[in-house]
């Protein structure tokens, strides 16, 4: 039930963010494919616009999208008063779902036109965002307890021996030397036991289960090590964006333009 939940929401987000971007790219289009000094004449112009209602308003709310994202994350994985709202996976694909979501907000604030210091922040941000993504991948390689926690490989191992003493006592299976190359053999095994439909299907994913983490401990090191690599790469594009987004506010607000107050 809990994966599933995992993937409807994942899904859930996807098809917000794409469905975002198309809506706006379709009821826009007809502006953003003329060049930078045929806009003013599109009727279009003094809503979409970076100064515009709506332009102006997709960067404030995509902006405060990216905040929120970031910031919310960092107190559910650093404080400890929030250590126990919610599991760390949804937080993480929450994270993830705001900064995704609010750079395309973004992208479409600049009409797609930007230069100078505003094409820095908006490129450090899309590498920010794949970044983002990438680091997610490695994330969900190493195992975490139910709250989030990265395991250590003795509990890992602790986790593997509990696991084949269960099938042992359950269903007299051995899975002590399970790998992904005499998978089918184990397959092959369960299949001549005389399960129920539901217990054999029950079965079969407590092995894919326990095969995934076999595989997980013959390469927690190597991902673990990645893991940590990975925040020289996104930590310093967050750090010129989020730098380059504040710089451009207060100019923004320095030079008097306002949205709706």
């Amino acid at each position: 039930m809990t994966r599933f939940v995992h993937r409807l929401t994942i899904s859930i987000y996807s098809i917000t963010i794409l469905t975002l971007f198309i809506i706006l790219g379709f009821n826009g289009f007809s502006f953003y494919i003329l060049p930078i000094e045929e806009r003013f004449f599109h009727p279009l112009y003094s809503l979409l616009k970076p100064s515009g209602i709506l332009g102006h308003g997709l960067g404030i709310i995509g902006t405060l999208l990216i905040i929120i994202g970031v910031f919310s994350y960092m107190a559910r994985k650093r404080a400890k008063r929030f250590s126990r709202i919610g599991s760390m996976k949804y937080w993480l694909e929450f994270h993830i779902f705001l900064c995704a979501l609010g750079p395309v907000l973004i992208l479409y604030h600049t009409s797609f036109k930007f230069g100078g210091i505003v094409s820095v922040s908006f490129w450090s941000l899309i590498a920010v965002v794949v970044s983002g993504i990438a680091g997610r991948f490695i994330y969900l390689q190493i195992p975490h307890s139910i709250e989030g926690r990265i395991l250590s490989l003795q509990e890992v191992l602790d986790m593997k021996e509990e696991m084949i003493t269960a099938f042992k006592n359950n269903y007299n299976i051995d899975i002590s030397d399970l790998n992904s190359l005499n998978f089918k053999l184990f397959e092959t095994k369960i299949n001549t036991k005389n399960f129920a439909k539901g217990e054999y299907q029950k079965v079969k994913r407590l092995i894919i289960n326990q095969r995934k983490l076999v595989r997980r401990i013959d390469r927690l090191d190597q991902m673990q090590n990645v893991f940590k690599y990975w925040h020289v790469a996104h930590l310093p594009f967050a750090l010129i964006t989020l730098i380059i987004m504040i710089v451009h506010v207060v100019v923004v607000l320095a030079l008097g333009y306002k949205w709706i107050f």
